[in-house]
């Protein structure tokens, strides 16, 4: 059995008096692909932010191949190590978020190579040659030189992905990949995603495509008013839910 790879204990956070997350716990084995299912507001994409830094936590703990993104005190309180510290292990991770968020003044090419350049401080040969790989994964070898505003939703999307795999991650994040786009352009997005999880990528995905969640997953997490209700294999959640709350939702749900 594949370790723990990410790691998530007691994981809580408020806006003001408002709890978003609650006491949120699952693992996450080096290449197993995770599904996060739930309804709107149930604090799934607020996880995926906690997780990459964009929001802190107040409560409880992250760790990532095996070493603290965020230490939990001896009163449950979160604590943040030295940023020095925990950057490399923030590399490890891969966003890919549901409005893309390109460069629109950034061809393809240049947003891919964007951080290479910048962040890991690669050779631009390199981080180019790494790129036109990246393309050729995603099919899009034809469009990097393509500005955003040129791009389909479904080819900005797998740009994103590609972008995102340029750091060389080792689990990749989907908040709702496919949430913009129609049912043809979701299922170019699907089929990159797909191949990712063939090739054993460590995957955390918020979805709502049952049909990738039930093919793909290994395992699904069902979250609800922020609190984790439900979490088993696919087709023992999909099918045979215990809550209430889980049902309910499934059975609204095509």
């Amino acid at each position: 059995m594949s370790e723990d790879f990410l790691q998530i204990s007691g994981l809580c956070k408020n806006f003001g008096s408002l709890a978003v997350l609650k006491n949120v716990t699952f693992s996450v084995r080096r290449g197993e692909v995770v599904a996060v299912i739930g309804p709107s507001g149930s604090g799934k994409s607020t996880l995926l932010r906690c997780l990459i830094r964009l929001e802190t936590m107040q409560r409880g703990s992250v760790a990532l191949a095996g070493r603290a993104l965020v230490r939990q005190d001896a009163d449950g309180r979160s604590h943040y190590p030295p940023e020095s510290e925990t950057r490399p292990l923030l590399r490890k991770m891969g966003m890919v978020f549901q409005s893309f968020n390109l460069f629109p003044h950034r061809n393809v090419l240049e947003n891919i190579i964007a951080a290479p350049l910048t962040v890991a401080r690669q050779p631009r040969e390199e981080a180019i040659a790494a790129a036109d790989r990246l393309l050729a994964k995603v099919g899009l070898t034809d469009k990097r030189l393509n500005y955003p505003f040129e791009l389909s939703g479904g080819q900005k999307q797998r740009v994103a992905i590609a972008r995102a795999l340029a750091m060389n991650p080792e689990i990749m994040l989907f908040d709702e990949p496919t949430s913009a786009l129609d049912p043809e352009l979701t299922g170019e997005v699907l089929r990159t995603m797909r191949d990712l999880a063939e090739e054993k990528m460590t995957m955390l995905v918020v979805t709502h495509e049952m049909s990738f969640a039930r093919g793909v997953a290994g395992k699904i997490i069902f979250m609800d008013g922020g609190e984790v209700i439900e979490e088993g294999a696919p087709a023992a959640v999909l099918d045979n839910p215990r809550h209430p709350r889980a049902k309910a939702f499934f059975a609204q749900t095509p």
